[in-house]
């Protein structure tokens, strides 16, 4: 099978094409025949071993793994003498966010991992392009309790994880103001959003409307310049570590600060339950509210030209990798 390999961390240039056996499942796993895959910002920090404490589980010198890809979806083919919950045909998807290796033409796994079925004639593309972006955004969600009416900004509102969560926030019945450039107006209105702001033209951290929630999904604000934006009791969070990694550490320091902010504080969303995930964005489909967003697509044979598109950081919604096969 054809696969992307890298044996050192590093830029997109450490990817390799190579052809490798295919994988054998074992007794509690299934062999995916994948037919689509993305690139996304875990793809591109686990490639490089950045930050670096994730190297605890990739790998401290070298990686664990060295086959790139975490979102992935494509047709069960074989399935271990143990298997129960799938079959042999199924259409399915998911993702690993600790390493799938679906950049791939074969990939296998464990049923008990972030697998389900493709629910009716859902694309391998869009399915593939559905798990990252949206768990990343649920576990901003499920860190904070959601009422409906309540206000929410999302800063980065076209990104996988952005455009994501206008269409969850806008599911649990929020109010948001999406803050994009000038050319992805329409686009985040067509996803739900109830106000936009162009960071093109104004600051939203400027702007005199308070928020319950501010939810940071490029990392490229902080919660002290946007804590004036916060209700009194108002929460920041953000899908980055911050400046000095402030954002894991600020949840223990904003309650000492009571006197100066108020009950103002941020959350760390650290992501757990990729199963969940996987649950409600199957059923969201079904139900026609949650649709992922895609930019472009490039063959597997093109992955170090993806990776680059990727890291420039101007990318709207996912891109997805599509994965050919022979047909003989």
């Amino acid at each position: 099978m054809k696969a992307i390999t890298y044996k050192k961390y590093g830029p997109p240039d450490v990817l390799q094409l190579k052809e490798l056996p295919k994988p054998i499942p074992k007794e509690n796993a299934v062999l995916i025949k994948i037919h689509a895959s993305t690139v996304n910002r875990t793809d591109c920090a686990t490639i490089k071993g950045k930050p670096f404490f994730m190297r605890a589980v990739t790998g401290i010198s070298k990686p664990k793994k060295q086959i790139s890809g975490t979102e992935f979806a494509g047709k069960i083919e074989a399935i271990g003498k143990n298997v129960t919950i799938f079959k042999v045909g199924d259409r399915v998807f998911g993702f690993d966010d600790l390493g799938s290796e679906s950049h791939a033409q074969y990939m296998v796994i464990s049923e008990d991992k972030g697998l389900t079925t493709i629910p009716g004639k859902t694309t391998y593309e869009q399915s593939a392009a559905s798990t990252e972006g949206a768990h990343y955004a649920y576990n901003f969600i499920k860190k904070v309790d959601l009422k409906s009416g309540q206000k929410s900004v999302v800063n980065g509102a076209t990104g996988a994880i952005g455009s994501a969560a206008v269409q969850l926030l806008k599911y649990y019945g929020l109010r948001v103001t999406a803050v994009c450039s000038t050319k992805n107006i329409e686009l985040v209105k067509s996803l739900g959003a109830d106000k936009v702001i162009d960071y093109t033209k104004e600051d939203f951290t400027k702007g005199e409307e308070r928020y319950n929630y501010v939810f940071d999904c490029v990392g490229k604000s902080s919660f002290f310049k946007c804590r004036q934006l916060l209700t009194s009791d108002g929460i920041y969070i953000s899908s980055d570590l911050g400046y000095m990694a402030q954002n894991i550490f600020l949840p223990l320091i904003t309650p000492l600060l009571k006197p100066l902010i108020g009950n103002k504080k941020t959350v760390f969303p650290l992501p757990t339950d990729i199963r969940g995930t996987l649950h409600l964005i199957k059923k969201l489909i079904v139900e026609e509210k949650f649709k992922a967003v895609i930019d472009r697509e490039f063959p597997l044979e093109q992955i170090v030209e993806a990776f680059k598109y990727v890291e420039k950081g101007q990318k709207t919604g996912n891109i997805v990798i599509t994965i050919k096969h022979n047909s003989i």
